[in-house]
């Protein structure tokens, strides 16, 4: 790390006007602690590029995790509508997360939703979705969600486990026992599996 500071805080004199160093400065002051620091090479950054997605993205996760939620949300949305950004599903799906770190999760469904629009198959807003959905007692919804998702995607432990959860959630022990068959006999050796056996064995 002291060696990357030296190395940038020596190529930004260099290259002023470089909004990727300064960018890559505002996540290595974050990195040591020094948010003010991280601010003010973020907001450099974007003064250079104000329209380079990739810097609203991390200049947003900053914003989240300082606990700033609208301004990290906008930041995100202004990232994922830009044309030119390659991955406008993680910006929603990241802007969603920042609102249910803040319990917003009636403003940060859509949000999931929008993502999944995007890209079908991208599992990370599938799961943070119906992790909300169970939270609030939609479990068929969210078993839904996941059996949709698994015609067209393939399977993950993580995926099997979530459905397995939502199916036994309504409870519906029919839908449980196929989501943890699949689970056991497809990812035999994982952490997932094991928790539906403990969970199977003490049910017994």
């Amino acid at each position: 790390m002291p060696i990357a500071k030296d190395k940038l805080e020596r190529a930004v004199k260099q290259a002023p006007r470089d909004p990727a160093i300064h960018g890559l400065l505002a996540m290595l002051y974050l990195r040591l602690g020094q948010e003010s620091r991280a601010e003010d090479e973020y907001r450099i950054a974007l003064k250079l590029a104000p329209s380079d997605p990739d810097l609203l993205n991390n200049y947003a996760v900053f914003l989240c995790g300082a606990g700033r939620i609208d301004e990290g949300v906008s930041r995100f949305q202004e990232a994922a509508r830009n044309a030119l950004y390659r991955t406008p599903w993680v910006a929603y799906t990241n802007a969603g997360v920042c609102l249910r770190s803040a319990n917003r999760d009636l403003e940060a469904e859509p949000l999931f939703g929008r993502a999944l629009q995007a890209r079908p198959d991208y599992l990370e807003a599938l799961t943070q979705l119906v992790e909300l959905q169970l939270n609030h007692n939609r479990a068929s919804e969210g078993y839904a969600r996941v059996t949709d998702f698994l015609k067209g995607s393939p399977a993950t432990a993580e995926l099997l486990l979530l459905g397995w959860r939502a199916a036994r959630a309504q409870p519906n022990p029919v839908n449980a026992a196929q989501m943890g068959w699949r689970l056991q006999t497809e990812f035999p050796d994982s952490e997932q599996a094991r928790q539906v056996a403990a969970a199977s064995a003490g049910r017994n």
